[in-house]
C-alpha cells in the first residue's frame, strides 16, 4: 500500500533519530575514536542496517521513505527503484514494494563474469530511476551508482537515504552538479537533539560529539595530530 499521509518532515525526523537510537544503531565515543572508512577518526558512528532486524521500526521507516520521496519528486516520477550493493538492497526492495515499481540493485563493480553485469534485474531504457541507499555522508560514492544506472540508458535524477550526515557543506552540490537530488529522514544534528532530550548519552560525550558536528574537518585534524 502506497503511504500518503504522514507528519511533516521535521517531526518524521525526530522520530527518525528516536527509532534509531531505540534500537542501538547510534555509537557516539569522544575517548576512544571511531575509524571511518576514509581512515579519519570521528566520534559518531550510524549502523542503519540494524534496522532491518526490526519489522515495526524498518515499516515505518519506509513509509516515511516513500512518503518523502513522493512528495519531494513527484507520484508518478520513477519507474524503477534501485538499491546500491550492499545495504542499499532491501530498503530499496521495501520502496519498491510500497510504490508498486520493479525492483533492481546496482553493483560497486562488475562482478567479473558471466555479464559482467554491474546492474541486476530489468532496467529499461528511459527508465525514471530512483537509487535508495541506507545512508550518505559526502555523496561521493552515490555517483559510480548512478553512472552504471545511467550506463543503461536510464536516467537517476533522485537518491534516497534514511540517513544524511549533514555535516559536510559540498555534499548536496556533488550530487546536484552529477544532476541527482538527494532526499533523506534524517541527519546528526537530528539524532544530537534527540540523544539529548532522552539523556541517551552522558552531556560531555553529546558536547564533544557537538564539536565535532560543527567543525568535522577541524575536529578530526586535531585528533590526528594528536
Amino acid at each position: 500500500m502506497i503511504p500518503t499521509s504522514f507528519p511533516p518532515a521535521d517531526e518524521m525526523a525526530r522520530l527518525t533519530a528516536r527509532m534509531l537510537l531505540e534500537i542501538g544503531a547510534v555509537h557516539l565515543n569522544a575517548d576512544e575514536p571511531f575509524t571511518l572508512s576514509s581512515g579519519l577518526p570521528s566520534p559518531t558512528y550510524i549502523d542503519c542496517r540494524k534496522l532491518i532486524s526490526y519489522p515495526r521500526i524498518r515499516a515505518t521507516l519506509m513509509d516515511f521513505l516513500t512518503v518523502t520521496v513522493m512528495r519531494n519528486a513527484g507520484f508518478e516520477a520513477f519507474d524503477n527503484i534501485a538499491g546500491g550493493e550492499t545495504a542499499g538492497i532491501p530498503f530499496a526492495a521495501l520502496v519498491a514494494e510500497r510504490m508498486g515499481l520493479p525492483m533492481t540493485y546496482v553493483r560497486k563493480k562488475p562482478k567479473g563474469y558471466g555479464r559482467n553485469a554491474r546492474i541486476e534485474g530489468v532496467m529499461g531504457e528511459g527508465d525514471r530511476v530512483l537509487l535508495v541507499e541506507d545512508l550518505t555522508t559526502d555523496g561521493g560514492s552515490k555517483l559510480s551508482f548512478v553512472d552504471a544506472i545511467r550506463d543503461t540508458g536510464a536516467s537517476c535524477a533522485h537518491t534516497a537515504v534514511i540517513f544524511y550526515y549533514g555535516i559536510f557543506p559540498d555534499t548536496v552540490k556533488t550530487l546536484a552538479d552529477h544532476g541527482v537530488q538527494l532526499h533523506h529522514l534524517c541527519t546528526w544534528w537530528d539524532v544530537l537533539a534527540e540523544a539529548k532530550a532522552s539523556n541517551a548519552f552522558s552531556n560531555e560525550t553529546l558536547e564533544e560529539v557537538k564539536s565535532f558536528l560543527s567543525a568535522p574537518r577541524a575536529w578530526q585534524e586535531a585528533r590526528q595530530a594528536d
